[in-house]
């Protein structure tokens, strides 16, 4: 029998873009090994009275990502977690992908590829600089669908409660344990908006010095006062 796969979806605030998101995830081949979880840190539950699918679980939470991903996590009946934004769409054999990964003990969980949806050649080379890093310290971000055994996120202690960086965090953590993520070659396709609402050259500048100053000992509590929400 083919392990449970939980997608888990965090949102504020998504309902214009929710419809889009599940369409995707229900598109994907292999969906009957799934389950989906949309865990909404809104207090009047915007985005979940916004889903029409009766097999999607509306779930409310605090609000904060790392929240509402632990949130979606201990709800969860899955053998494996996947945290999915609400701005990013899986490649179409995504379940087939994960479950591979599943079948090799050694190997904890992984990401996908960055892939950015516009047409705009400068967002190739933003794809370029950040999936050479992310294969070079294999740190993923969480926009790249991040996925993990069900019982070592447990054992791990899942997210830290952070406002900014738990998804970089929990890699931290993770490399620290010794323990193995696989960086696929199938790519997702994450939304330009927020390069389109700030600008790419500010937006592009504000994350390597929000990332430089995280490695360099900033707490994310002081750095979220430089990340508009």
């Amino acid at each position: 029998m083919p392990a449970v796969i939980s997608v888990i979806i965090p949102v504020f605030q998504e309902a214009s873009v929710i419809h889009r998101t599940l369409t995707s995830v229900f598109a994907l081949r292999g969906t009957d090994c799934c389950e989906i979880l949309v865990v909404d840190g809104e207090p009047s539950g915007g985005t979940i009275r916004a889903i029409a699918h009766d097999t999607v679980r509306k779930i409310r939470s605090a609000k904060g990502c790392a929240v509402q991903m632990n949130e979606g996590a201990r709800r969860a009946i899955g053998d494996i977690l996947l945290f999915l934004h609400a701005d990013t769409t899986l490649p179409v054999n995504a379940v087939e992908c994960i479950l591979e990964v599943a079948d090799v003990a050694e190997v904890v969980g992984g990401a996908f590829t960055l892939g950015i949806d516009s047409r705009r050649k400068v967002f190739r080379i933003i794809e370029a600089a950040t999936n050479l890093r992310n294969r070079l310290l294999r740190v993923p971000y969480g926009d790249q669908a991040i996925f993990l055994r069900r019982t070592f996120f447990e054992e791990l202690g899942g997210y830290s409660d952070l406002p900014l960086m738990e998804d970089v965090e929990l890699m931290q953590r993770i490399r620290r344990t010794g323990a193995r993520i696989r960086i696929l070659k199938d790519r997702v396709q994450t939304s330009p908006r927020r390069w389109d609402a700030e600008g790419i050259v500010l937006g592009t500048l504000r994350n390597w010095l929000i990332r430089s100053l995280f490695a360099a000992g900033v707490s994310p509590r002081h750095l979220v006062k430089l990340y508009p929400f």
